[in-house]
């Protein structure tokens, strides 16, 4: 055995020998400090289910499961740092230095860590006012993904193509959230210029009555289909816009079900899809 473990080993020894007393605290600190942190492992998720399981909107249900997973890791960590503490004052060292010290190089840190600082009042502002929450489907520093993870400090986003984004929270000034109460999927359906625009219309909400009747689709489906009308006179063809009220994250797979649709109610009705064309004049 090495010679300065050994020494540490009798040293160790020869503390617990004669500080009895101090050595059984410091054993019940720890014993309970890992029951606390076993407990919160179990606790946190089955409290946070529960609480999800008895929310009425998908909404508030991602909100608890969120503020519950920041919950869990603040608990952890004041758990550990209590105990540290404890263990500390039952060796013999002074506690009053350190807080006092903690203090001075608290104020020094701030300074210097003012961008920390600001992630972490940017984290707990989201969290309160309840702006995203993990499965989100949101746009932000020019990133757009899923929402895996919501803490103090970052927001960890997974894009379509698997790739994960880390944004820090200090960063932020502006979100865009595809995944709140409900969305629309929009519509910009091209048309030629000879084709009969109350036709294609008539095309489109049939398509929509189907859409909405389709047992699989329904429930993705929150209102029926709404035309604004003629958008556009683009080069080669006339834009109808319209939009669909959906379910949240659903827009897009309504979108691409009723454009599929759409394309061969066109083609049975003989309306002509737009190509670019151009005329030469000599």
């Amino acid at each position: 055995m090495d010679l300065n473990l050994e020494k540490s080993l009798q040293w160790i020894l020869a503390w617990f020998s004669a500080n009895a007393s101090h050595a059984a605290r410091i054993a019940l600190v720890l014993v309970v400090a890992l029951l606390l942190l076993r407990a919160i492992r179990v606790l946190v998720p089955r409290i946070r289910e529960h609480l999800a399981s008895r929310q009425e909107s998908i909404e508030d249900a991602k909100r608890i499961q969120t503020l519950m997973r920041v919950a869990h890791y603040l608990l952890s960590l004041s758990t550990l740092g209590v105990a540290t503490l404890l263990v500390m004052g039952e060796i013999g060292i002074s506690l009053a230095p350190i807080l006092g010290a903690a203090g001075i190089v608290g104020i020094a840190v701030g300074f210097g860590a003012q961008t920390l600082v600001k992630d972490y009042v940017g984290g707990l502002l989201l969290l309160v006012e309840n702006q995203i929450r993990v499965g989100d489907m949101i746009e932000v520093s020019g990133k757009t993904g899923i929402v895996e993870e919501v803490s103090l400090r970052f927001i960890r986003l997974r894009d379509y193509g698997g790739n994960v984004h880390f944004i820090p929270n200090g960063t932020i000034t502006v979100i865009t959230n595809s995944s709140l109460g409900f969305a629309y999927a929009v519509l910009d359906i091209s048309i030629t210029y000879g084709s009969d625009i109350d036709t294609a219309m008539n095309i489109m909400r049939k398509v929509d009555e189907d859409l909405r009747a389709d047992p699989e689709h329904a429930p993705r489906i929150l209102g029926a289909l709404e035309i604004a009308g003629v958008d556009q006179w683009a080069d080669s063809s006339l834009v109808i816009r319209g939009r669909i009220q959906v379910k949240p994250l659903e827009q897009w797979n309504v979108r691409r079900e009723y454009l599929k649709r759409l394309k061969a109610a066109f083609d049975a009705g003989g309306l002509e899809i737009p190509l670019p064309r151009m005329k030469l004049v000599q």
